[in-house]
């Protein structure tokens, strides 16, 4: 997606899958399955998109994806890829060096894990983008360092430590503008402290909603995941931003859905909306 000002490219962070029904919580199975086939093991089908947004001669990363630094059995119980965020960004022909900026909507496995990778000359992990600052909410670090959730063990040290370590972790409160037309905005409900990512070009607004809704088939107001740290949150922020989306004809940008990632939001009722696969545009 291309403009005079703003460029975003699409980046395969890695799959996973997931139990179904911890993905939509209070939903009987018999209705989310029609929208998310389950596995023999119950598990549906996810994606780790992250966005490369290039803006004002800048490079910033929204989402690191899983990583790659994964014992055989945790890739057996989430079924991970070998492909991860770097994969796809040298295959490009990028270089990590060249990220200025890396923002982690919130710090569970699958959206940090790539935000470090194993050093072998040192033999520990280190930060994946050498020169960025990784751009954090301050609560949520608080919260991860503390462990403060309902999934403490998606909180991996391999991830997080290096950051502090570094230097390069850059911790921040609330919403702001942190690139010319990209926006932080806090969106709690799944953890206390998520952030999503807002795209404004012109006429033209783009959000990354992080897990408040991670495919389409969560639109649904109440179709919130047993991973929800505060799932009543969650169902109202969602609602806010639906209308929001509906009202001012932004595009969606779905991080983990496993069909697409880019859809448009029409209201059909008070608390119903219908999500359509977006056309890129150049």
């Amino acid at each position: 997606m291309t403009s005079d000002r703003i460029r975003i490219t699409l980046l395969d962070g890695g799959r996973l899958r997931l139990d179904g029904g911890a993905m939509f919580g209070i939903i009987p199975k018999a209705l989310w399955q029609r929208l998310a086939p389950a596995d023999e093991a119950n598990r549906i089908q996810l994606t780790t998109t992250c966005l490369l947004i290039e803006s004002a001669g800048r490079r910033l990363l929204v989402e690191t994806g899983i990583g790659n630094k994964y014992t055989p059995r945790d890739r057996e119980i989430f079924a991970l890829s070998e492909h991860w965020l770097l994969d796809s960004l040298l295959a490009r022909g990028i270089d990590p060096v060249s990220i200025d900026t890396v923002v982690l909507t919130h710090l569970h496995f699958d959206h940090a894990g790539g935000a470090t990778r194993m050093d072998d000359t040192l033999g520990k992990p280190v930060p994946t983008f050498p020169r960025a600052e990784y751009v954090v909410q301050r609560g949520e670090w608080e919260d991860a360092m503390s462990g403060y959730c309902v999934m403490s063990a998606t909180y991996r040290t391999e991830n997080l430590a290096p950051l502090a370590e570094s230097g390069r972790l850059k911790l921040v409160e609330g919403d702001g503008e942190i690139a010319p037309g990209v926006w932080l905005r806090v969106l709690p409900g799944h953890t206390r402290h998520q952030q999503g990512v807002i795209i404004r070009d012109g006429a033209r607004t783009l959000i990354q909603p992080a897990d408040l809704m991670p495919t389409a088939a969560h639109a649904g107001v109440r179709y919130n995941m047993s991973y929800d740290l505060l799932p009543y949150d969650n169902m109202k922020n969602k609602l806010r931003l639906l209308n929001e989306a509906a009202g001012g004809g932004w595009t969606l940008l779905l991080g983990q859905d496993a069909q697409h990632t880019a859809y448009s939001v029409n209201r059909e009722g008070e608390e119903r909306f219908r999500l359509a696969p977006a056309e890129p545009v150049a």
